[in-house]
């Protein structure tokens, strides 16, 4: 471009000295030249700052590494390599073997739960029975004792018939309380719940959820649309639950965007929706164009984490770029672009609107500079 806007002064300038008959002498000819210099170096600087160009911009895309949450080994591998699924389709099995038994041991712990809560049950009922039963003969024995003491108060009895009586009261009175107490213990491990169901019957159902997790777990199951590329897992391998070894990346099928990293010196004409041109080295001598969509608030190289380690001079060493998000408004179905295919872009502000056609006009060279590389 600057080569460009050099030959065209020139001209014009050739133009000017020929039409008008300027001659060429040592004030002329400076002058033309400073005057040039300042021209272009003011357009130059004024379409730079007003209309930025990243030549560091890249298609984005997230991936999910796939964990399974249970261990075991591979048993069928259900997803084909690069090839898009929806949202719950089978992507691979694992062996179920020792997951089935969990659940069978655990589906028996639960009616043997359900077996004991009968008993805890049957046991209540015995225990108020056995309460009812002291409670009479303790007011049997009360009875007896006043009506014993009555009598020895008029003769009827001895003494000695008297403490007998006294004896059998308490001693049914203690039968009584007893009683009462192994009634309340009953009561209490036969109606103790959790959130409405009995605690042995809550426990062996928690169990038994846990066992069945762990079972279906074995199949691991897309997690939204989108297709498994680069699979290398296969029938025999171990898959382990650690989050630092996942057996494949899903990528997820989503909207296409854009991330250009750029200059901080153009950060106040860096806004939302401004328009915005794309070229790439896959497709040479085209432009696609698009719109901002997001600046990003904060810079990588500013992030602080909580450490033992005080930060030093270095860290204000690293200057960083902004990144801007883009989106592309052409229709790119024509071409084949895989995700995280790079690309160049330029951003035109609305200020100084008419300098932005030289912004263009690079883009464009720099375009039709793609159809020229060397295979080293």
């Amino acid at each position: 471009m600057d080569l460009l806007l050099i030959l065209t002064y020139a001209a014009i300038c050739i133009v000017v000295f020929k039409v008008f008959k300027i001659p060429l002498n040592k004030w002329t000819v400076p002058t033309a030249i400073l005057g040039g210099i300042f021209l272009i170096g003011t357009l130059i600087l004024v379409m730079n700052y007003n209309h930025p160009h990243a030549n560091l911009a890249r298609n984005i895309y997230v991936t999910t590494p796939i964990v399974p949450n249970v261990r075991g080994t591979v048993t069928e591998i259900t997803v084909k390599p690069n090839q898009k699924v929806t949202q719950g389709d089978l992507l691979f099995s694992i062996d179920d073997t020792l997951y089935q038994a969990r659940v069978n041991e655990a589906t028996a712990l639960f009616q043997d739960a359900k077996q004991s809560v009968l008993g805890l049950e049957a046991a209540y009922k015995s225990a108020q029975a056995s309460t009812l039963r002291a409670k009479a003969e303790f007011l049997r024995s009360e009875v007896e004792y006043k009506r014993y003491e009555e009598g020895s108060k008029k003769g009827a009895f001895s003494r000695g018939d008297v403490d007998n009586k006294k004896g059998t009261y308490y001693a049914a009175k203690a039968s009584y309380e007893a009683a009462q107490a192994e009634e309340e213990r009953q009561r209490i491990a036969y109606e103790s719940q959790i959130n409405g169901e009995q605690t042995q019957i809550a426990k062996a159902r928690s169990v038994l959820e846990q066992a069945q997790f762990d079972l279906d777990s074995t199949r691991v199951y897309a997690p939204t649309d989108g297709y498994v590329t680069q699979l290398t897992l296969r029938p025999g391998m171990m898959a382990v639950p650690m989050p630092l070894r996942p057996v494949m990346s899903f990528v997820h099928e989503e909207g296409t965007a854009y991330a250009a990293s750029f200059r901080q010196n153009s950060s106040q004409r860096l806004k939302a929706g401004y328009k915005a041109e794309f070229i790439f080295k896959a497709i040479p001598g085209r432009t696609f164009s698009g719109e901002v969509t997001a600046v990003l608030p904060a810079m990588g190289e500013g992030q602080l984490q909580a450490q033992g380690a005080l930060i030093g001079s270095d860290f204000f060493n690293k200057e960083g770029n902004i990144i801007v998000m883009l989106k592309i408004t052409d229709d790119m179905s024509e071409f084949n672009l895989p995700k995280g295919t790079s690309a160049e872009v330029a951003v035109y502000s609305d200020h100084f609107e008419h300098i932005s056609v030289m912004r263009k006009v690079l883009i464009r060279m720099k375009s039709w500079q793609n159809f020229l590389f060397l295979d080293h």
